[in-house]
C-alpha cells in the first residue's frame, strides 16, 4: 500500500525519468539533424568538386571527369612503373623479347602518330613497353601516362605477332582514353559520398553498404573500360598492318588461362572473353562492312 507521500515520490520520480527520456529524444533528434547537414554539406563539397574536373580528351576530344592533367599522368606513371615491375618479379632478362615488344609497340605507335595527324591531332603521352618476368600471371595493363606492361606469362602464350599486337593496342587505348585518370575521378567522388553515408547513417553497416553500392557502379564502367579499349586494339591493329582477327585468338587464350573459373560478369571489371569477342566482331562489321582487307599480317 502506498501512502500520499509515497504516491507523490512515486509521480515525482516517474516525471523525472520522462524529463529524462524528452531529454535524451531532443538530443538525438538534434545530434541527427547535425549529422544529415554536414553530409548533406559533403554531398555537395564532393559533386562540385568531381564536376570541376572536366577536361577535353586531346585524343578523342570527348569531354571527361578525371583527376589530373596528361602532363601529371605522365608523372605518374613514370614514378611508379619501377614498383609495378618489382611486384612481378622485375622485367624479363631476355633482351631479344622485350626487343620483339619494343618493335611491336614501336608499329602500332607510328600507325597512331599518322592516324592522329590525318585528324589534325597530335599524342600528348609518352608510352614505354615493358616485359615482366611474371611466370604465373596472365596478364597486361598500363600506368596512367604511357607505361604499358606484359607479363611472360601472357607473352609465353600469343602465338602470332599480331595477338601481340592486339594485347599492346588494347593497353594503348586505355592510355589514349585516360581510363587511370577517369578512374580516379570516379573513386574520389565515391569515396566522398560514402563518407557523407557514413556520417549520416552514423553507423560503420551505412557506410559498408554505400561502399558496396559505389564499387558496383564503378565496375560497370570499368567493363565499358574495356571494350573501348578492344575497339582501340582493333583500330590500332588494322593501321598498323595486322589483322584485328587476331584478337580472337588473344581471347581464346585469356579464357584457357581463367580455367573458365572467373567471376561472374555482372560482379567483375573485365567483361567474358567470350563477351568480348562478340563486341570485337561487332566493331570489325562497322569498320569493314565487306570483310576485313587482305594482305593483314596475322
Amino acid at each position: 500500500m502506498i501512502d500520499g507521500v509515497g504516491l507523490r515520490l512515486s509521480k515525482n520520480r516517474e516525471r523525472d525519468m520522462s524529463y529524462g527520456y524528452g531529454q535524451r529524444r531532443r538530443r538525438s533528434s538534434g545530434g541527427l539533424k547535425l549529422r544529415l547537414i554536414i553530409a548533406v554539406v559533403m554531398v555537395l563539397f564532393t559533386l562540385f568538386s568531381y564536376m570541376r574536373m572536366g577536361q577535353t580528351n586531346p585524343v578523342t576530344g570527348e569531354r571527361q571527369r578525371v583527376a589530373m592533367t596528361a602532363e601529371q599522368e605522365i608523372a605518374m606513371g613514370l614514378q611508379a612503373a619501377p614498383e609495378m615491375a618489382n611486384q612481378h618479379g622485375g622485367l624479363y632478362p631476355d633482351q631479344r623479347s622485350q626487343q620483339n615488344v619494343d618493335t611491336v609497340g614501336d608499329r602500332l605507335l607510328m600507325a597512331l602518330d599518322g592516324w592522329l595527324r590525318e585528324r589534325g591531332k597530335t599524342n600528348p603521352f609518352r608510352f614505354e613497353f615493358h616485359l615482366l618476368r611474371d611466370p604465373q600471371t596472365v596478364n597486361a595493363f598500363a600506368l596512367p601516362g604511357g607505361q604499358v606492361f606484359i607479363t611472360y606469362a601472357l607473352y609465353s602464350q600469343l602465338e602470332t605477332e599480331g595477338q601481340l599486337a592486339g594485347v599492346l593496342g588494347h593497353e594503348i587505348g586505355h592510355v589514349l582514353s585516360r581510363h587511370g585518370a577517369q578512374r580516379m575521378a570516379k573513386q574520389k567522388l565515391t569515396q566522398g559520398l560514402v563518407g557523407a553515408a557514413g556520417v549520416a547513417g552514423g553507423g560503420y553497416d551505412s557506410a559498408q553498404l554505400a561502399n558496396f553500392v559505389g564499387q558496383f557502379i564503378n565496375m560497370k564502367y570499368g567493363r565499358g573500360d574495356e571494350l573501348e579499349s578492344d575497339k582501340w586494339g582493333v583500330l590500332l591493329t588494322v593501321e598498323a598492318g595486322y589483322d584485328p582477327r587476331a584478337m580472337f585468338g588473344l581471347m581464346d587464350i585469356l579464357d584457357r588461362s581463367s580455367g573458365g573459373q572467373g567471376p561472374p560478369e555482372m560482379i567483375s571489371t573485365h567483361p567474358k572473353p567470350a563477351n568480348r569477342k562478340e563486341y570485337i566482331q561487332e566493331v570489325l562489321e562497322q569498320v569493314f562492312p565487306r570483310g576485313v582487307p587482305d594482305g593483314l599480317q596475322p
